[in-house]
């Protein structure tokens, strides 16, 4: 299908290499197509919560602490982190404005480099899939908890604080044109913007690995269902990496990751699994396009901080570093506009 979406403005990489890749994306097959044919279940008003929720688990990069974050309603329009262990910083908004680094998560900080929230994309993605819009995360750590159901604890977190509305409209947004970015291993990103009557947003999205993951590809339209189905899905990991963050990758804070174990990471060698497989469809297990597609994609669309983004979004072996150069490429252009929906 993908020969049916325009490549449009090419914001970054070589049109050859894209057009390549757009054409190794048709010839995959799309495992599960689910798309809904009415209102896709998001508020028409603007967001926020109607209470605070806790939520712990154990360290990412520190295993042996416990972290928590804190889902709390916000006056401030937009999603805000606030690190109540860094009383002189302000707030850190959830926005492209405030990457520091997307080399293997997302990272956001700003002022004191001590000021920072590592992998936010498994928090953040909660902005568009959820629907809300106006939120505070509070925690008193930079390494957030790490759960063996991905981020359906964060889900359930937030649907215990409950989602009220305000007396505005949600906020839509969407890009003026269609518009694509490549990378230099075979990826790239497209969007579309949305169309008369759209309120919601279409993913097509597709994976490659040379491994037991192989072709994975999903078309499904974003609501709070599938978002639901799809925050449940773990990152994914080679078993030679969770051997290294248990010897010398060790020694890096960077490249800890010590929270990793068999339960909430999915690890994959090159002909299988090393642990079960989740989000299995027709007996194939769909976990890692679930991942990139729910908590990845959307977390780096939640970086628009304008408002909810509405259209459609291709992407093919894309990743962290691809999604928020393009995200960041929208913004240099002046390429986001409103939208209006109704």
């Amino acid at each position: 299908m993908s020969e049916q979406y325009p490549m449009g403005r090419i914001l970054a990489g070589n049109e050859r290499g894209i057009r390549a890749a757009r054409e190794r994306m048709q010839s995959q097959a799309i495992d599960l197509t689910d798309l809904c044919s009415g209102d896709p279940g998001y508020s028409l008003r603007r967001t926020t919560l109607g209470n605070s929720k806790s939520v712990t688990g154990p360290g990412t990069f520190y295993r042996r602490a416990q972290r928590t974050l804190v889902f709390q309603p916000s006056d401030q329009p937009g999603w805000w982190i606030e690190r109540t262990d860094q009383k002189e910083q302000l707030r850190v908004e959830v926005s492209a404005r405030n990457i520091w680094t997307s080399q293997r998560n997302i990272v956001l900080r700003s002022g004191s480099p001590h000021n920072y929230l590592r992998m936010v994309e498994h928090i953040v993605a909660l902005r568009l899939g959820l629907g809300v819009d106006d939120v505070v995360v509070a925690t008193d750590a930079g390494d957030p908890p790490l759960f063996d159901r991905g981020s359906l604890d964060l889900v359930e977190a937030v649907e215990a604080a409950g989602i009220v509305e305000r007396d505005e409209p949600a906020p839509l947004v969407t890009v003026r044109e269609p518009v694509t970015i490549g990378g230099n291993r075979g990826d790239f990103v497209t969007l579309l913007p949305a169309t008369s009557g759209q309120r919601h947003l279409r993913l097509d999205c597709a994976v490659d690995f040379p491994s037991a993951i192989g072709q994975q590809r999903i078309l499904f339209d974003l609501t709070p269902r599938t978002f639901r189905h799809g925050a449940e899905a773990r990152t994914n990991a080679s078993l030679t990496q969770l051997i290294l963050s248990r010897t010398i990758c060790s020694l890096f804070a960077d490249t800890r990751n010590m929270g990793y174990n068999r339960r909430n990471i999915l690890f994959h060698g090159r002909r299988r699994y090393f642990n079960e497989p989740k989000l299995l469809h027709n007996g194939k297990s769909l976990e890692a396009v679930w991942h990139r597609a729910t908590l990845d994609l959307l977390a780096a669309l939640a970086l628009v901080d304008c408002g909810r983004f509405v259209g459609t979004v291709v992407s093919y072996r894309a990743g962290h570093t691809l999604d928020c150069r393009l995200i960041t490429l929208l913004y240099r252009h002046g390429l986001l506009m409103p939208f209006r929906a109704y």
